[in-house]
């Protein structure tokens, strides 16, 4: 039987993710950390002792995708995605002007 480690010093936070990708799984590990709380607190002792570990692995994992929200990294891939969106929108615009001048 396979087993997932849940110890958090395991968690490791996907790379390459844009701002709301980031935002989005913040939002969904701080759902399933909600729901593990309320599960924990809902069972025997044994079980809530599982339901911890999970909790504090999913924490864990939820502070270092957290951490991509204010790496440099991040914020230059942010800056970059803003730029290249500003020239397409410019292009666009272009595009108009020399297309609605012709008419």
């Amino acid at each position: 039987m396979d087993t997932y480690n849940l110890k958090p010093e395991n968690m490791r936070a996907p790379e390459n993710l844009t701002e709301a990708e980031i935002r989005k799984s913040l939002e969904e590990l701080d759902n399933k950390i909600k729901t593990l709380q309320a599960r924990a607190n809902a069972t025997t002792a044994d079980s809530n002792h599982t339901y911890h570990e999970h909790i504090a692995a999913l924490e864990a994992k939820r502070a270092k995708i957290a951490e991509k929200m204010s790496s440099p990294e991040q914020k230059s891939q942010s800056a970059w995605d803003e730029i290249k969106k500003n020239i397409e929108n410019l292009g666009e615009d272009l595009r108009g002007l020399i297309a609605g001048g012709k008419m």
